[in-house]
């Protein structure tokens, strides 16, 4: 690390032209060649699935995406007046030309008889594709909803409806202007220094610029969502600014305490440039962990995340380092240069004064009473969690004005909210007992509690002889209600069993609302083992770092405590609906079923990195003195302020994307934020210490046999050289700044001393 640092310094016109170069590259690129984002993702072996092969086998044209166009008169008319049925049916006509439509059910046809409400206000079209929604790009997406909405006049609204439509949704960045604002406020807070607090804004804009290109790039070669871009600056703005403060902190401290630039810059990246590195391996360990799901949708999710971790990290270790060369003492703000000049270089060690040397010396005294305080906060806000119910939120979540919205409301005013998300329940089978069972599942269907309408079957010939049948059910309850998903269940193992029993016919619930109550499921069964991966390879790591058994141990089980918080936050707000308002939540829904494992890996990633920042400086206070108590008093003085105002960025980016109107940008907006309040203030900075201070010199066991055989993975440290408290900005705290690399483990005598 410090061969690479100065090398940064010494070319540091070379690295900045590198960065800028690759980011004008990446974006030519990416702007020339486009992108293809896409919610696709496969569930082998469950019913959605088999119902969509079986389909696709025997008629490609009715296997795909359905979309529903909706149309709402007003001022008096009714679909039925001869000017309003000209205008949707010329509509009709464009539509059947958008690539990849096969066929459209009218309301003014024999088969859409049923489609026109009672009152003649709404009516829709029901628009089939050959090809599953996932599949079909934007493009096709934003030529569906303009070709429809052509038709749009004073007395008609048209809207449309579906996973397709969804697509041609704008996807919103929500307030991520007011987020890197409000970042660069603190930074000035913190740092006091123009220069400083426009560094860490630098580095990570530059590096997610480059992200966000070739996401777009990759987005060609696998499956990537379309919020993929959103979710990858939503976590990237946040850690690389906090990587880059650390970065930035430890170098003023070298300025203070009398060293050359280059010198502090080494010295900065080789003690938090290490920690830097490990913390966001450990995100991009966690992120990359959903490989393990066996789910494709996750895949481009976790790799875009990750890529803009990685260049966020990437940027904190080569791009900023050159540029404090560049900017060389300015990086100090105006009072701290004139108190060096002054008074001459000053080491401080962690400090008396102060709010953090107060609060660890209040902690070191009474340990129990914030670890049990604490303890019994983060429960109260962690309780909603047991009544988390996971699904997919609906279209009636869709900001207001967005198409899919506007097809959402008429629907459920014409017909019911079940029309936006109707079932497809295909058979396969021959003979006449096959038939009979399959008109015994259109009558036992319909007369389902909870099912509004049947239509149907619509019965397709096969090559060998048989028959696949599609029968259509509109539930009564929208797609996201508890009561749909128990209405599927309930098809699935009872309903249609009973049906076709004596019969060789077989016969599966799909569509998008079973795909989606299959998706939960599958991810539901999956998510142990997915954590316990995570868990384990994230405590092997810090066991190599920190020897200790005890440290990953504890630090694992308190970042589920503040995993439960966040979901705590999250279910509260868009589950139940509390404070929905002030959060933009238009109706309470489900939180949606990838949710928790990407909120695990991002918030158990983001825990990490602060565990690993405040326990390297214990550790290093543990290395130099062997006294358990001072050092962890030492470390939590010297780095709270640090963390603490780190933490404040991420909350303050994250909780800019409540502000974005898409729902599942605001779950991960309101998670991720709520996740970091809980952790970095209520875990790190009161229950951390407190165990460390109840477990003595526990901490830091490790097996002897252990020790000798594992590779040493460590930071190197520094001399004492912390930012005095002149009230010129930043933290203050001890730190090791030297060439020699010390042992790991402290000398007997040291341990026998705290």
């Amino acid at each position: 690390m410090r061969v690479l640092a100065s090398w940064c310094v010494r070319h540091r016109r070379l690295v900045v032209l590198f960065w800028v170069a690759a980011l004008i590259v990446v974006t030519a690129l990416s702007r020339q060649v486009g992108s293809d984002f896409s919610n696709s993702f496969s569930l082998p072996k469950t019913q959605s699935t088999e119902a969509i092969q079986l389909l696709e086998a025997v008629s490609p044209k009715v296997s795909g995406d359905t979309e529903q166009i909706v149309f709402g008169a007003s001022h008096g008319a009714t679909v039925a007046d001869a000017g309003v049925r000209t205008r949707i049916e010329a509509m009709l006509a464009k539509v059947a030309k958008v690539p990849h439509v096969t066929t459209i059910v009218s309301p003014y046809g024999p088969a859409g008889a049923s489609h026109v409400s009672k009152d003649g206000t709404v009516a829709f079209a029901t628009v089939t594709f050959d090809r599953q929604a996932q599949n079909i790009s934007t493009t096709v997406a934003n030529d569906l909803v303009h070709t429809a909405q052509s038709a749009d006049g004073p007395d008609l609204r048209v809207a449309v409806g579906g996973s397709v439509a969804e697509e041609a949704n704008k996807p919103s960045l929500g307030g991520t202007g007011i987020g890197v604002l409000l970042a660069g406020v603190v930074l000035l807070l913190v740092f006091g220094s123009i220069f400083a607090m426009a560094l860490p804004l630098l580095s990570a804009g530059a590096s997610l610029g480059i992200a966000t290109g070739l996401i777009a790039l990759l987005s060609h070669v696998m499956k990537m969502p379309q919020f993929a871009t959103e979710l990858t600056i939503l976590i990237g703005l946040g850690v690389g600014v906090d990587y880059a403060l650390f970065i930035v902190t430890r170098h003023r401290q070298g300025l203070i305490a009398g060293q050359e630039v280059e010198d502090s810059i080494v010295n900065a990246a080789n003690t938090s440039g290490r920690a830097v590195l490990f913390a966001g391996t450990i995100v991009c360990i966690a992120l990359l962990g959903m490989f393990a799901l066996g789910v494709s949708f996750l895949y481009g999710l976790a790799v875009s995340a990750a890529l803009g971790v990685a260049l966020t990290m990437f940027a904190a270790l080569t791009l900023l380092p050159a540029l404090l060369g560049f900017i060389g003492p300015r990086v100090l703000s105006r009072r701290q240069k004139t108190n060096l000049a002054k008074n001459g270089p000053r080491i401080v060690g962690a400090g008396t004064t102060g709010f953090w040397p107060r609060w660890a010396d209040f902690i070191k005294k009474r340990p129990t009473v914030p670890a049990i305080a604490a303890v019994a906060i983060i429960i109260l806000i962690a309780l909603p969690f047991f009544s988390l119910r996971l699904g997919s939120s609906d279209q009636g979540n869709d900001p207001v004005g967005t198409t899919t919205r506007q097809a959402y409301d008429m629907l459920s005013a014409g017909f019911g909210p079940g029309f936006n998300g109707p079932l497809q329940i295909v058979t396969e089978g021959s003979g006449p007992a096959d038939q009979a069972a399959l008109a015994r599942i259109v009558t036992d269907v319909a007369a389902q509690p909870g099912v509004a309408r049947v239509t149907g079957p619509t019965v397709i010939p096969t090559k060998g002889g048989g028959e696949v049948g599609l029968v259509i059910a509109y539930p009564t309850t929208s797609p996201q209600a508890a009561a749909t998903t128990t209405l599927v269940y309930h098809l699935r193992q009872q309903t249609i069993p009973g049906a076709v029993k004596g019969s060789n016919l077989t016969a599966y619930v799909g569509g998008t609302t079973a795909l989606f109550v299959d998706f939960s499921q599958v991810l539901s069964a999956k998510l142990p083992l997915f954590i316990g991966l995570v868990v384990l390879l994230s405590f092997l790591l810090l066991a190599l770092v920190f020897r200790s058994l005890v440290i990953p141990l504890f630090s694992a089980a308190l970042n589920i405590l503040s995993i439960g918080a966040a979901f705590g936050i999250l279910v509260a707000v868009f589950q139940w609906g509390w404070l929905g308002g002030v959060f933009g939540v238009n109706k309470s829904g489900p939180i949606e079923s990838f949710l928790p494992v990407m909120l695990f890996a991002i918030v158990f990633g983001l825990s990490m990195d602060y565990q690993v920042f405040l326990v390297t400086r214990m550790h290093e206070e543990w290395l130099k003195s062997g006294d358990n108590r001072l050092a962890i008093r030492n470390g939590l003085a010297a780095t709270g302020k640090t963390i603490t105002a780190a933490a404040l960025i991420m909350i303050l980016v994250f909780g800019s994307f409540i502000l974005g109107g898409e729902r599942v940008i605001k779950e991960f907006g309101l998670g991720l934020a709520g996740g970091i309040l809980v952790d970095s203030v209520v875990i790190r900075m009161a229950i951390v210490p407190s165990l460390m201070f109840l477990l003595g010199r526990s901490n830091w066991w490790f097996p002897r046999g252990l020790d000798r055989i594992l590779p040493r993975i460590g930071f190197e440290h520094a001399e004492d050289q912390p930012e005095p408290d002149d009230g010129g900005g930043g933290p203050s705290g001890a730190t090791r700044l030297g060439t020699e690399r010390p042992s790991l483990r402290p000398s007997p005598d040291h341990r026998r001393a705290g």
